[in-house]
C-alpha cells in the first residue's frame, strides 16, 4: 500500500503498510474532482472570473498582471489572478475541498505529481490554436505517463554558467572550457584575492547543496550528465529503473566532491544552502554559479552587466548537457469554465503574450519562448540571451516529467549530500550503491518497476 508524505506541500509517495485516513480521504476527493466539478464555492462557478494561480513573488507577479490584463482586453474574459508563494501547500488545500483554480502555471517538473493526483484536465493538443508554433520537444514535456497531454508549454530555460569576467581579467585567466579549468578557476577565485580588497573573503562556486526540496540533486544533475551518469532510465511500458550506481555518475560525484572538499571552492555552508540563502554571487563574494536565466535581472541590478558574463558550459568527460526546466499552463480538473481555460492557454502561447511576458525590466516570466517564431535575444535586444537559448535548444535535457520525480530527486539529494559531506572518507562507491537501493525503493513505491 502507498501513502502520501507531504514535503513543502508536495505529495510524494513512499512505501508503507499503513495509510493515514486523512490522506486516503484526500486521494478519494481528488479522484472525484473531474466527475463532480468544483461545487458552488470559489472560482468554479461558471459566471465567476477565471481564477489563475502562479508561484510568484511580487516582481514576477507584476509581469503576469500585464499579461492577464492584455488577455482580458482582447477577450473580455475577466481574470482573478492570485500569485501564491506556498504554491503546492495551498494547491493541496484547494484540492482537498474539491475547488482547484481554473488555471495554474507552475513547473513542468510537477506534471507527473499533479497528474497522478488527478488535479489536471487532459488537453487535446491538436485542438489548441497555435499548437504548431510549439516544438514537439516542448510538447513532450507536457505528456503524462499514460501518453496524454496534461499541460500547454509556457516558458523554458536551461542552466548556464555565470562567471565574474572582471575577476577573470584581474587574475589573467580565460573563461574555463573544461571541468579541470573550472576547478582551477574556482580555486583561483578563492585564493588570489580577485576583488583586490586584500582580504580572504571570496569563494569559487555558489552551490545550493541542501537536501531541502532536493536542491543538491537539482544542481548536480548537469554535472552528472556531463560525467556520463544518470539517475534513472526508462525500461519500457511506463517503467523505470535506477542507474545512479554507474561509472559515469561516480566520475561526476568525484569531481563534485572535490569542489566541496577544496577550501573555498564552494561558499561556506554549501551543504545546507538553498537558492534563497546563498546570495554570494549577487553580493560579489563568489565568482561562479551554475543556475538558470531567471537570475539575470537580479544580477544585473546587484552587480551590473559589466561585471559578469554567461559562458558556454565547461565540458565534462561526456559533454556539456545542462538541466532544462520550464513552466506549463495547467487546466484545473473540475472547472466549469472549460472554454475560458482553453482560451487563456491559447492566448499565453501567442507572440503577443510571450513578448509581454519576456520584456519586463524587473522580472520576465517567460525566459526562452515556447513560440518558435520568437528568439529570446532578439526580443530583449540582449546577446547574452542567445547563449541561454542555444544551450536550451542544442544541449539540455529535463528530468523525467511523467512521474513523481520530486521524490526521486529528494532521495538523490540526501544520498549525494552524505557522500560529499565526508571529505575524509572514500565513500563514493558505497554511497552510490546505497543510493541505488534507495532510488529503486522509491520507484517500486510508485509502481514504476
Amino acid at each position: 500500500m502507498k501513502r502520501f508524505m507531504y514535503m513543502d506541500g508536495v505529495a510524494m509517495r513512499t512505501a508503507s503498510s499503513r495509510a493515514p485516513l486523512a490522506l486516503l480521504t484526500l486521494s478519494g476527493l481528488l479522484a472525484t474532482l473531474t466527475a463532480c466539478g468544483g461545487g458552488d464555492v470559489g472560482s468554479s462557478s461558471a459566471d465567476a472570473p477565471l481564477e489563475v494561480w502562479t508561484r510568484s513573488a511580487p516582481e514576477p507577479a507584476a509581469t503576469y498582471k500585464k499579461v492577464f490584463a492584455a488577455f482580458t482586453k482582447k477577450t473580455g474574459i475577466k481574470v482573478d489572478y492570485q500569485p501564491v508563494l506556498e504554491f503546492d501547500k495551498q494547491l493541496q488545500a484547494r484540492a482537498s475541498s474539491k475547488d482547484l483554480p481554473d488555471v495554474f502555471i507552475n513547473d513542468s517538473s510537477s506534471l507527473g505529481t499533479y497528474q497522478s493526483q488527478g488535479l489536471l484536465t487532459p488537453i487535446d493538443r491538436e485542438s489548441v490554436a497555435g499548437a504548431k508554433s510549439i516544438s514537439d520537444v516542448n510538447w513532450n514535456y507536457a505528456r503524462g505517463i499514460d501518453g496524454k497531454t496534461y499541460g500547454v508549454p509556457f516558458s523554458r530555460q536551461a542552466f548556464n554558467t555565470y562567471i565574474r569576467k572582471d575577476w577573470l581579467k584581474k587574475l589573467g585567466l580565460q573563461a574555463p572550457t573544461t571541468w579541470d579549468e573550472l576547478t582551477k578557476t574556482a580555486t583561483a577565485f578563492a585564493t588570489k584575492d580577485p576583488d583586490g580588497n586584500g582580504k580572504d573573503d571570496t569563494y569559487g562556486m555558489v552551490v545550493p547543496g541542501s537536501t531541502e526540496r532536493g536542491y543538491l540533486a537539482w544542481w548536480a544533475a548537469s554535472y552528472i550528465w556531463q560525467g556520463g551518469g544518470d539517475f534513472i532510465k526508462k525500461t519500457g511500458d511506463g517503467k523505470y529503473e535506477s542507474v545512479i550506481d554507474s561509472a559515469g555518475t561516480a566520475r561526476a560525484v568525484k569531481w563534485i566532491k572535490t569542489q566541496f572538499c577544496t577550501k573555498g571552492n564552494v561558499q561556506p555552508g554549501a551543504l545546507t544552502s538553498t537558492t534563497s540563502n546563498a546570495p554570494h554571487f549577487g553580493e560579489g563574494t563568489a565568482g561562479i554559479y551554475l543556475t538558470g536565466p531567471y537570475m539575470i535581472s537580479g544580477f544585473d541590478q546587484q552587480l551590473g552587466k559589466d561585471k559578469y558574463e554567461i559562458i558556454p558550459t565547461p565540458k565534462g568527460p561526456a559533454g556539456t548537457t545542462t538541466l532544462a526546466e520550464g513552466e506549463n499552463i495547467y487546466l484545473g480538473a473540475g472547472s466549469k469554465k472549460t472554454d475560458a481555460q482553453k482560451e487563456l492557454a491559447e492566448f499565453l502561447i501567442t507572440p503577443e503574450a510571450q513578448k509581454t511576458a519576456m520584456e519586463s525590466a524587473t522580472q520576465p516570466v517567460v525566459r526562452i519562448p515556447v513560440n518558435t517564431t520568437l528568439n529570446a535575444a532578439e526580443v530583449r535586444g540582449d546577446d547574452r540571451w542567445q547563449t541561454v537559448q542555444t544551450q536550451y535548444d542544442d544541449d539540455s535535457r529535463a528530468f523525467p516529467l511523467d512521474i513523481d520525480f520530486t521524490a526521486v530527486k529528494q532521495t538523490a539529494a540526501e544520498g549525494l549530500n552524505k557522500i560529499v559531506a565526508s571529505c575524509d572518507s572514500d565513500n563514493i562507491a558505497s554511497g552510490l550503491k546505497d543510493l541505488d537501493k534507495d532510488i529503486s525503493s522509491e520507484l517500486e513505491a510508485q509502481d514504476l518497476t
